[in-house]
């Protein structure tokens, strides 16, 4: 354990869940640290209810409890811009658990400002990614910040021992978790995924039971008539579903309805930590696996070959940046600048067809900013808008540095 030293901080802001892990925290600081705790939980979708957090906070004596709604500013400042950019991890993850923590990295900070605390905690272990992020977007935000990481202070390293703390505390403990019950693997979800990993998911030849996944039905099991959908975007920014006007948070939780409905969006991933490790894990993400295909459809129209080019070069650092904690970085927020900028034509509508786990494009269509001229790229007579001549000139142009390199060949050989 710990020991209270002259350094201590006075208040700390805690992002608290109310599950056992955060309750065992908020009991471990109040004893340890001798420090006035202030709870905080963010509401980012993760389809539980959040309130009773207020009341197992109450019971250990906190007066300062947030509970906060942030879906909206979630996807808004979050998710979205992450999806102007096409973001993929490693060419398959989505990064749902990534882009959250930045928020409420920022909300902790907001809030120790708010309430003059000296630190904030979290419940991070000191083996995953998490702890990175929170704490390099605390810095980021407030450099003075102290940060407790308790899972990298305590003893209570093992499920055993925090059971036994919070008996010895008579902190309330889910039947389940007591028994051994429940999920036989950690979840986290938000609006944007649910992600599972550890227990018997560690094991990455193991094929997951049909009953973990809680987004999506088996594309086996999704209707067999296809459904079509229609996405409205202006700047990059899906703004309406079926001609429906939505905000953000709307937009994603009609696509994770939909893309769920379809079996779409399953991802089971061996992905490398940027602990140094190798961490298995499976994501549902039905709208953000929806969202990214219709964006490059819409962007295969408005947007220059070059630019687009430039973007998809640059889309795995970005990625990287993101997955590896760094959203408040100078780096991301000049990459950000960038990407956005590239969105101001990205606006239409796109077409597309569910059907059994796929998302296939069927039509995409701009008014004001398409580059998709019929005319020049008809196989029909085009009117003289392309001199189909000019392709042997372009032809040998390319050509000439290939055609050098086998002429020297040739003389080598010769000899």
């Amino acid at each position: 354990m710990a020991k209270k030293n002259s350094s201590a901080p006075k208040k700390v802001v805690l992002a608290y869940s109310g599950g056992l892990d955060t309750s065992v925290i908020l009991k471990w600081l109040q004893d340890v640290y001798e420090c006035e705790v202030i709870t905080f939980t963010a509401d980012i979708g993760q389809g539980e209810e959040v309130e009773p957090a207020r009341k197992k906070a109450q019971m250990f004596g906190v007066k300062q409890i947030f509970i906060e709604n942030l879906q909206e500013e979630f996807v808004r400042d979050f998710v979205f811009p992450m999806f102007r950019a096409n973001t993929v991890y490693e060419g398959e993850y989505l990064l749902g658990t990534s882009i959250a923590r930045p928020l409420i990295a920022k909300r902790l900070v907001e809030i120790a400002k708010k309430t003059g605390a000296d630190a904030i905690s979290h419940g991070a272990t000191g083996k995953g990614n998490d702890q990175v992020r929170f704490e390099l977007g605390a810095y980021a935000l407030m450099p003075d910040v102290k940060v407790i990481a308790p899972w990298r202070e305590w003893d209570l390293l093992s499920r055993e021992k925090l059971l036994a703390y919070a008996d010895q505390h008579k902190i309330p403990v889910d039947y389940k978790k007591r028994k051994g019950g429940g999920a036989p693997y950690s979840m986290d979800a938000n609006l944007l995924h649910i992600s599972y990993e550890g227990g018997i998911l560690e094991d990455p030849s193991f094929e997951p039971e049909e009953s973990m996944w809680r987004l999506t039905v088996s594309p086996e099991k999704a209707p067999n008539k296809p459904e079509y959908i229609e996405l409205g975007y202006q700047r990059g920014d899906i703004v309406s579903v079926n001609g429906v006007k939505m905000s953000p948070a709307k937009v994603l939780i009609e696509l994770n309805r939909l893309g769920g409905k379809h079996g779409i969006g399953r991802l089971d991933l061996v992905e490398n930590r940027y602990v140094g490790m190798k961490s298995r894990g499976c994501y549902e993400t039905p709208g953000g696996t929806i969202m990214l295909k219709a964006h490059r459809a819409m962007e295969s129209i408005t947007m220059d070959r070059e630019v687009l080019a430039l973007k998809d070069d640059l889309m795995p650092r970005y990625a990287r940046m993101i997955y590896n904690g760094y959203w408040f970085s100078p780096e991301r927020k000049l990459l950000q600048t960038l990407i956005d900028a590239s969105q101001a034509t990205v606006n239409g509508t796109v077409k597309l067809k569910l059907y059994k786990g796929t998302v296939i494009c069927v039509g995409r269509e701009s008014k004001t900013d398409t580059l998709f001229d019929m005319k020049i790229s008809t196989f029909e007579d085009d009117q003289g808008a392309y001199n189909q001549a000019d392709a042997g000139g372009f032809i040998r142009l390319n050509a000439l540095r290939m055609r050098i390199a086998a002429s020297r060949g040739a003389r080598k050989r010769s000899k």
